[in-house]
């Protein structure tokens, strides 16, 4: 079981995001950390660009222990194919380089509800959305993956997953579902607005590894950080 960070220097909204600073390191520093510290994934792999003006994500990427493999610059399923030829695995891990505050906890119970049922071609904790956005985990099976690869087209290939999970009929989705509601935060890293909420969420809580229990009950009690970012849109699919 592999995680497969994806990210490149050249987003629209916010350029090179993913190598800011929070706290004492990047922001793919974040992600890579919380990827290393889920206890049932064996390796964590970035998936970038061919481009040159994502050499500096490859080698932040290797700074931090991770493998690194690139591949197109808009064809991100293709990257995630390739990441499992030359890693080979049952199932990916999908994270996306700009989400720093992920939980491992949170994403281990993804990987969890996999092993209990194999035969799950996806399984996330954005299936009914009600965690935050910014603390998403998707797992897909390889040969879905590898199948997807042929099929898929499109905006398909930019969102890897999304012909899976839209599919309910044809794929076995399963989903990690909290009690509560918490869909109305924004902790991922997409705006300006969004890199101030994580400096402040930071500042409060430190730069360890934060629990997404803590997160949320921080941003409850703080109106004034969750309204940094609280008309920020999420870019549709």
């Amino acid at each position: 079981m592999n995680a497969v960070i994806q990210a490149r220097l050249s987003s629209t909204r916010l350029p090179g995001k993913v190598l800011r600073p929070l706290g004492g390191r990047s922001v793919l520093g974040w992600v890579v950390r919380a990827a290393r510290e889920t206890h049932n994934l064996d390796a964590v792999i970035l998936a970038t660009s061919d481009d040159p003006s994502d050499d500096p994500v490859a080698e932040e990427a290797a700074r931090l222990g991770a493998a690194v493999v690139r591949g197109p610059l808009d064809d991100v399923l293709a990257r995630y194919t390739k990441a499992v030829h030359e890693h080979p695995c049952d199932a990916v891990v999908r994270l996306t380089a700009d989400c720093p505050l992920h939980d491992p906890a949170l994403i281990a119970q993804v990987v969890g509800m996999w092993r209990a049922d194999p035969t799950l071609d996806h399984v996330s904790n954005v299936l009914v959305r009600r965690y935050p956005r910014g603390l998403d985990a998707e797992l897909v099976r390889v040969p879905v993956l590898m199948e997807q690869d042929r099929v898929a087209a499109g905006a398909h290939r930019e969102h890897v997953t999304s012909n899976i999970y839209t599919q309910p009929t044809v794929y076995r989705c399963g989903g990690v579902v909290p009690g509560a509601d918490h869909s109305d935060l924004r902790v991922t890293l997409d705006t300006e607005e969004d890199a101030k909420l994580l400096d402040g969420v930071v500042a409060a809580l430190g730069d360890g590894v934060p629990a997404w229990g803590d997160v949320v009950a921080l941003l409850r009690s703080r109106p004034d950080l969750v309204a940094l970012n609280a008309d920020v849109e999420q870019k549709a699919l």
